[in-house]
């Protein structure tokens, strides 16, 4: 049976928020848990020195625990702080670009190849897992038909981990688009980012909701559920499931896709369910080979 993992929180949340967050994630039926900052350097709710106090904790809790990088480093102090990650020697770290890779690779440490890495073919996954890889995270705009041929050759000592519920991340730029948004300079934010536990949504002029934007990352705006697909994501053998959290009903949405797992709970059911909470709707269009926003299974 398929592995629940919690992908790293990707908005800017006040420290309090965090911690509470966490604590319950310790009593939820979720296996893997994925800590730290991967969008910006600015946004400081915790320290390292605190998230790796709270990964601690989460490990003994049983949780398996992994530490994700930033996707885009520009700074010197970013550098350093990454190099301080990688020589952590106490947990697998999740590589959110190749300066990541490099230094593990360098260490001779496994990792985890994270969103920010686009593994788009065998070769590459080959050419990762030689590196190193123990896991890799299939970019959330593949196909299940782009998977398949994938997992038909993929490494026997590596890992296949699949998005399957949260807003997409999409792409990441030098500009804050958060910033952008207030007439603000990205080095004088204001950390408005705060203002949005789940993004800044953007519409287009016919008053569909298309993105959302977090700070430097752009997103999708509608929330990514593939619960209807466990069966086929059984048969593809995908090892891990991420769910990304979101600043409510993170746990019910946990608590859905480990109760279908188990057999407890119909996925036809709890998708509905699931969706029946989303303002801007779901969608599965990458998975189903179409245009991302759309959500072309039946619910």
């Amino acid at each position: 049976m398929p592995k629940l993992a919690l992908g790293p929180v990707l908005y800017y949340w006040p420290k309090e928020q965090l911690l509470d967050f966490y604590e319950r994630i310790a009593t939820s039926p979720v296996d893997i848990v994925y800590l730290g900052e991967t969008i910006c350097a600015k946004r400081r709710a915790l320290n390292a020195e605190e998230w790796l106090a709270l990964a601690e904790r989460l490990s003994a809790a049983g949780k398996e625990v992994v530490l994700s990088t930033m996707a885009l480093l520009e700074a010197e102090s970013e550098l350093k702080a990454l190099r301080r990650l990688c020589e952590n020697g106490r947990f697998t770290v999740e590589a959110n670009d190749m300066g990541a890779v490099r230094l593990l690779s360098a260490r001779g440490a496994s990792f985890v190849s994270g969103t920010g890495i686009n593994v788009y073919n065998d070769r590459t996954l080959r050419f990762l897992a030689g590196l190193g890889a123990k896991r890799w995270v299939m970019p959330v705009e593949l196909s299940a038909e782009t998977l398949a041929a994938m997992q038909a050759e993929r490494p026997a000592e590596v890992e296949t981990e699949v998005f399957v519920y949260g807003r997409l991340p999409l792409a990441y730029s030098a500009r804050c688009f958060t910033a952008r948004h207030h007439d603000l300079p990205k080095d004088d934010c204001r950390f408005r980012c705060l203002d949005y536990p789940e993004g800044l949504t953007v519409s287009t002029r016919e008053g569909q909701a298309f993105l959302a934007l977090n700070g430097i990352q752009t997103q999708s705006a509608q929330t990514c559920n593939l619960l209807l697909e466990l069966e086929e994501l059984r048969e593809l053998k995908v090892d891990v499931l991420r769910v990304s959290p979101q600043a409510e009903g993170t746990e019910a949405v946990i608590e859905a896709f480990a109760a279908c797992l188990r057999g407890d709970r119909d996925p036809l059911e709890a998708a509905r369910a699931l969706n029946a909470t989303l303002l801007y709707g779901a969608c599965d269009g990458y998975w189903q080979g179409q245009a991302g926003l759309r959500q072309v299974e039946e619910v």
